[in-house]
């Protein structure tokens, strides 16, 4: 159907239909079916563009710097044209088809065997990797990337603008044993093994952590994109792209395939929206480092909008994905370390 065949016309016009929230999975929306970010206004969307640059950066992929940009703000390349916002994006990393969030950093291929059409079904482009051994291993080196990818990936996730979806069981390393089409299996391989809470209850923690920084802070769930301008003053932009060396991205450098460590920083204080009761929203700063490299980048702290101090708050190099407490000044370099990521909170002086 196209987007403005009947069947969306009369879900807008039904005085029930159309109060509700709407998401789509963006398939069968004209030629070619798979079209994210083209479902009209009132439609949010499942945005497997998301799904497949964020896999890719963690897998180690480059090229991909000024794409992952636009997904970690919600996705304004494609929802802005129509006047959607960035909460129409519903972003993921795994959902019911496919990998789960275990067999995403265990497998490199898919293994379906047991779906007895002889491997042939299921995705066979996951944007996945085991790590360096295909599926369950002993290694305590393999054993310990796996777990941070994992803490790399919800991370990710988690700090991005638009509405994050996450798939039950990824939060206690459920595995579908490298099966990635598992609809025909209402056994063990689809099942939720309860039982998995207290071997993962780090993991289990670390997620609540995430939620409850994001629920704490507007700045990470903002109701409009980035400007990318001066909003307050001269100096206060609502969103800056930093190099590890704490300067400014160049367009140069959005374009270097090498790139695979990225500073982003949030102000607070530009987030030009009010709450139920017409007062403006603010936060404090917040400054995301991204390092998909394989080695350590120490990254520049920068002088943001007159901050003097920042506070590290998350970082996945940890097992427990949070950072020890401890402040650094601007111009310190802060050691992140390779594949993590790590979120610092803006220190002021009085």
């Amino acid at each position: 159907m196209g987007r403005l065949a009947a069947f969306l016309d009369i879900i807008h016009q039904d005085p029930t239909l159309s109060q509700v929230k709407l998401i789509a999975e963006p398939w069968d929306l004209g030629e070619g079916g798979y079209q994210v970010g083209n479902f009209p206004v009132g439609w949010t969307e499942w945005n497997g563009k998301y799904r497949d640059v964020v896999r890719s950066v963690w897998k180690g992929e480059g090229g991909l710097i000024g794409e992952l940009a636009y997904r970690l703000t919600g996705s304004s390349d494609l929802y802005a044209h129509n006047g959607r916002r960035p909460y129409a994006s519903i972003n993921f990393v795994t959902a019911h088809d496919g990998f789960p969030l275990e067999d995403l950093v265990s497998y490199n291929e898919k293994h379906n065997e047991a779906n007895a059409e002889d491997n042939r079904d299921g995705d066979s482009n996951n944007r996945s990797w085991n790590c360096g051994v295909e599926g369950p291993t002993d290694d305590p080196a393999i054993l310990a990337l796996r777990a941070r990818q994992k803490r790399n990936l919800l991370a990710t996730l988690f700090l991005s603008q638009g509405v994050p979806m996450l798939l039950v069981g990824d939060e206690m390393g459920r595995t579908q044993r490298g099966n990635n089409n598992a609809y025909c299996q209402d056994n063990e391989t689809s099942w939720l093994d309860w039982n998995l809470r207290e071997k993962y209850e780090p993991l289990i923690a670390f997620v609540q952590r995430l939620a409850q920084l994001r629920r704490h802070h507007p700045v990470l769930r903002r109701r409009s994109f980035f400007q990318g301008r001066r909003i307050i003053g001269p100096d206060v932009k609502d969103i800056v792209w930093l190099n590890p060396d704490g300067k400014e991205m160049s367009d140069e450098e959005w374009g270097q395939p090498f790139v695979r460590c990225l500073g982003m920083c949030l102000a607070g204080r530009a987030i030009e929206e009010q709450d139920g009761r017409g007062r403006p929203i603010v936060d404090d700063d917040l400054l995301v480092l991204l390092n998909a490299h394989h080695e350590p980048i120490p990254f520049a702290l920068p002088p943001f909008n007159g901050a003097t101090r920042w506070n590290a708050v998350i970082d996945t190099q940890h097992d427990s994905g949070l950072a020890p407490n401890a402040q650094y000044g601007a111009g310190e370099h802060y050691p992140l370390q390779g594949r993590s990521v790590a979120l610092l909170m803006q220190f002021r002086t009085p």
